[in-house]
C-alpha cells in the first residue's frame, strides 16, 4: 500500500489532538543554502521519513535550500537527528532549540516553493552563500555597542513590534521582500560603515548579508542563529541581554518571552500588552494584538463585524467566506490599530 505523503485529517481535529498530547516535544529550527535539483522527489523523502517519526510542523523545500520550522518527540530526536544528519549537505547542521518549550505545531507540511524566502531578487550573478561576517552573542553585543555600528531588524514589523534588540531599526514593513529593497536604499552613501542584522532563526539574514555584499557594503555582519541561538549563548554564558521583550515565532505559540519588558500596546484599547492574537472569526484570521480585557468583550475578534460574523450559522459564514474580499485578509499581518476596525472596509 503506498504512503500517504500529505495530511487529510481536518484542522479541528488536529489542533485537539495537539491540546491532549502529553508527550514531550522540542520544537526546532534549521535551514540550509544548498542546490536541490529535484525538490518535489526530496519533499516526499522527507515527508515519508519525519511522519513515521510523528514529526509536525512547516518546512519549505526549494532549489535554493531547505527552511524548516518543526515539533519533534523528544522519544524520537536521536533518530531524527541521524536521519537529518545522513543527508549529506544537511550532515552536522546546527539546530535551532527553542527558548520556551510549548505546543507548537499540529500537523506536519512540506511544501515545495520557488524560494525557501520570497525576496523578489532576480540577479543570476548573485551567490547567497557569499555572506556576511557571523556574529555570536559576545561579539554581537560588543560591535552594537559602538556608535558607528548601524542595527538594523530584518524582520516584520508586527514581529519587531513585540521584541527588537536596543538601538535597532525597525523598518514598517509587511514582507522580507519589501524590507530587502528598503534596506539597500536606505544605507545608500554607508557602504563603509559597519552594518549588523538579525532576524529569528538567521536565514533571511543570511540571504540579506549577501545581497549587500553583492551590491558593494563590504562591512556586514549578521547574528549567528538569530535571536533564538543568541538568547540561548546570552543565558548559557550570563552575557548581557540587549533583547527586549518577546521574540515572534510563526507556530501556535505565537511568541517566546525573551525579557520581562512588554513594549508593545493593545490594538484595540491601547494598554500596555504583548500578547497576538488571530481574530476567531475565520474569514478574517487578521494577526493583531489584544488584551484580555479586549478579548472578553469582542470575543477574540478584531471588532464588531467581526463578532458578529462569529455568531451566525455555519453555513452563512461560509456563504459571507466565499468570493468576499475579507476572505483574502488571512493572516493579513496585524495592521489593527487602537480603536479597531469593521472588517467590510477595504
Amino acid at each position: 500500500m503506498k504512503q500517504q505523503l500529505r495530511n487529510l485529517v481536518d484542522r479541528k481535529v488536529l489542533l485537539e489532538r495537539m491540546q491532549n498530547d502529553e508527550e514531550n516535544r522540542m520544537t526546532i529550527s534549521f535551514y540550509q543554502y544548498a542546490r536541490i535539483p529535484n525538490p518535489a522527489f526530496f519533499r516526499d523523502y522527507l515527508f515519508s521519513h519525519w511522519d513515521e517519526m510523528d514529526v509536525k510542523g512547516r518546512t519549505y523545500v526549494a532549489e535554493e535550500g531547505i527552511n524548516a520550522q518543526i515539533s519533534v518527540p523528544t522519544s524520537q530526536l536521536d533518530a531524527f537527528k541521524a536521519h537529518l544528519y545522513s543527508i549529506a549537505f544537511l550532515d552536522g547542521i546546527r539546530l535551532n532549540y527553542t527558548v520556551d518549550e510549548g505546543k507548537s505545531f499540529f500537523k506536519l507540511a512540506i511544501k515545495v516553493r520557488d524560494k525557501i524566502v520570497a525576496d523578489g531578487l532576480n540577479d543570476e550573478a548573485f551567490d547567497v552563500r557569499e555572506t556576511g561576517v557571523h556574529l555570536d552573542a559576545q561579539s554581537f553585543n560588543e560591535l552594537t555597542t559602538k556608535e558607528d555600528t548601524i542595527l538594523i531588524d530584518m524582520r516584520n514589523h508586527y514581529e519587531s513590534e513585540v521584541g527588537h534588540f536596543k538601538g535597532a531599526i525597525t523598518p514598517d514593513v509587511d514582507t522580507f521582500r519589501e524590507e530587502i529593497e528598503l534596506v539597500e536604499n536606505m544605507l545608500q552613501g554607508k557602504e563603509d560603515e559597519n552594518i549588523v542584522m538579525y532576524c529569528t532563526g538567521g536565514i533571511r539574514c543570511e540571504k540579506a548579508s549577501a545581497w549587500l555584499k553583492h551590491k558593494g557594503f563590504p562591512n556586514v555582519h549578521q547574528l549567528n542563529g538569530g535571536i533564538i541561538e543568541y538568547t540561548r549563548q546570552v543565558r548559557e554564558q550570563g552575557l548581557e541581554n540587549r533583547f527586549i521583550g518577546k521574540n515572534f515565532v510563526f507556530d501556535e505559540r505565537l511568541a517566546e518571552r525573551i525579557s520581562d519588558d512588554v513594549i508593545a500596546h493593545c490594538h484595540q484599547c491601547g494598554t500596555t500588552c504583548d500578547d497576538h492574537t488571530n481574530c476567531s472569526n475565520v474569514g478574517c484570521n487578521l494577526l493583531f494584538i489584544q488584551c484580555p480585557k479586549c478579548a472578553e468583550t469582542f470575543e477574540g475578534t478584531c471588532g464588531e463585524r467581526c463578532q458578529e460574523i462569529i455568531h451566525l450559522p455555519e453555513e452563512e459564514q461560509r456563504e459571507l467566506r466565499k468570493g468576499e474580499k475579507d476572505s483574502a485578509r488571512i493572516f493579513n499581518k496585524g495592521r489593527l490599530r487602537a480603536g479597531g476596525r469593521d472588517c467590510a472596509d477595504a
